[in-house]
């Protein structure tokens, strides 16, 4: 599993960055000022940052870009990083920017010179979320130097406080990545529910809902999804008791597919194998869970997920089976490939049962269909409560995360229902990802806030992000965790 690169916070001190190692980092405005540090570089490379200043290719640059000076005169450093920022720039512009600092950098010591940078925090919070990579499968490579990245401040003790909850943020969307990007055969159901199970050791209370007890909750559903895999079927809750006792909490519910074959309705071979992030719902509420825990947030949250395989088998679910849910709703399963709705909806039903939520939020891969509606940049949001959903957009909005709130009604609904069951598991190709947040809605109770975040285009994607290599991106940590901080946080 992956781990943040250390972070370390010293003094400013610009006369020692002749003898600094590895890649050393400057500001420059994009109107060609120097501060104190890129002046002093500037002297100790003879002029190398004002010829640059001065040159065509500084001209093109825009605010965010790193343009590297190798093997400078008079300095140590295998690099000089000239990073062009304003001196006034939004906390996502500052994350930006520390990202491409970050891919510059590729693991390589860095020191980032940002004296009294105005946002220096979000810049090394964009450093943590893009230093990252997942090689736990590849033949070890040969020792390199270390990657530790180390950021000056003129206050580096203010600096390193304002950075701690936002490096637990960064932790927790690592793990997310992490969980997302591992293949099936090593995350399987009991070894996701080993790892949830590990997270007791920063203070959330967790639970590992078995088979047996499955059953007997009446989750009928859910395990009617895993019963042609050799995998046990899992619920796994976690509860994070910051805010005031007694109070309602938020509940957070994902969807864990651990591998989707599609089940009796095979999915085509041709990409198949992607089907790895099938489990990215329960990968968000994860990570979000463990970045609550570790920044000690003053919120109660609960965060849920059912951890299944789909697998054909002789004991697999057919196509025309009815399975009673645990809210007692009989379903007619057309397809079983259209799974990750029959996991949630009894989830969904235990989170409000057991815990009275304050409000109930569902993350799930959940449909192609939003994918072809929304490409690679947006998460579908279906709420039934204008307040949380506004809320939850302006968080995303925020922390620079893809979110568009997509419609439920009525005549969607209608496309549900079935003549021998309470309804379908499917309403057709037409508007297939509204009728999946149409199917789950029927299992949200009267007067629950609810929003249901369909992720399956920005899960895992196919090129470099922002802020992530190609793979899984963690994306909906940052968006909750802000939500939660907003709206649900004691004072």
């Amino acid at each position: 599993m992956s781990s943040l690169t250390p972070i370390r916070f010293a003094d400013y001190d610009p006369k020692a960055m002749a003898e600094m190692t590895g890649r050393v980092a400057v500001l420059v405005t994009p109107e060609g000022s120097m501060d104190q540090a890129a002046r002093s570089a500037n002297r100790m490379a003879k002029g190398g940052i004002a010829r640059l200043i001065e040159s065509d290719g500084f001209k093109k640059a825009k605010a965010g870009d790193v343009i590297s000076l190798n093997w400078p005169a008079g300095m140590q450093a295998e690099a000089l990083d000239v990073l062009v920022l304003p001196r006034k720039l939004t906390p996502v512009e500052a994350r930006q920017a520390g990202a491409k600092l970050a891919k510059v950098a590729a693991g390589k010591r860095l020191t980032v010179m940002a004296g009294s940078m105005n946002k220096a925090a979000d810049l090394t919070l964009g450093m943590a979320l893009r230093d990252y990579t997942f090689d736990d499968h590849k033949s070890p490579k040969e020792e390199t130097s270390g990657g530790e990245v180390v950021v000056t401040s003129k206050t580096p003790a203010d600096l390193e406080a304002a950075c701690a909850p936002l490096l637990a943020l960064a932790e927790g969307v690592h793990m997310t990545r992490d969980l997302v990007n591992e293949p099936a055969n090593v995350l399987t159901t009991t070894e996701f529910a080993r790892r949830i199970e590990e997270m007791k050791e920063i203070g959330l209370e967790v639970e590992i809902l078995e088979e047996a007890e499955l059953e007997k909750l009446g989750m009928r559903t859910l395990l009617s999804v895993g019963q042609g895999s050799d995998s046990p079927s899992k619920v796994a809750v976690m509860q994070w008791q910051g805010g005031d006792e007694g109070a309602a909490p938020l509940a957070l519910v994902g969807k864990g597919v651990v591998f989707d074959t599609g089940g009796i309705s095979l999915k085509p071979a041709a990409g198949m194998e992607d089907m790895t992030m099938d489990m990215g719902g329960a990968g968000v509420v994860t990570g979000t869970m463990k970045a609550l825990a570790l920044r000690k947030a003053k919120a109660n949250v609960v965060g849920l997920v059912g951890l299944v395989e789909n697998m054909p088998s002789g004991n697999a679910t057919r196509p025309g089976d009815v399975v009673k849910s645990m809210k007692g709703d009989t379903v007619e399963i057309i397809n079983t490939d259209a799974e990750g709705r029959l996991v949630l909806c009894d989830v969904l039903w235990y989170a409000q049962e057991r815990f009275k939520p304050a409000g109930v939020i569902d993350l799930a891969t959940l449909t192609g269909a939003v994918i072809i509606g929304l490409g690679h940049e947006n998460a579908g949001v279906f709420s039934n409560d204008d307040d949380l959903c506004n809320a939850f957009l302006k968080a995303a909005k925020s922390e620079d995360e893809g979110a568009w709130r997509m419609p439920l009604g009525q005549a969607y609904d209608d496309q549900l229902k079935s003549r021998i069951a309470d309804m379908k598991n499917v309403g057709g190709r037409p508007a297939g990802s509204i009728t999946a947040a149409q199917f789950l809605q029927r299992f949200i109770q009267d007067g629950m806030p609810w929003i249901h975040l369909d992720i399956a285009g920005v899960a895992s994607v196919k090129s470099d992000t922002s802020y992530a290599p190609k793979g899984a991106t963690g994306w909906g940590v940052m968006a909750l965790n802000r939500l939660v901080a907003d709206k649900f946080e004691a004072e």
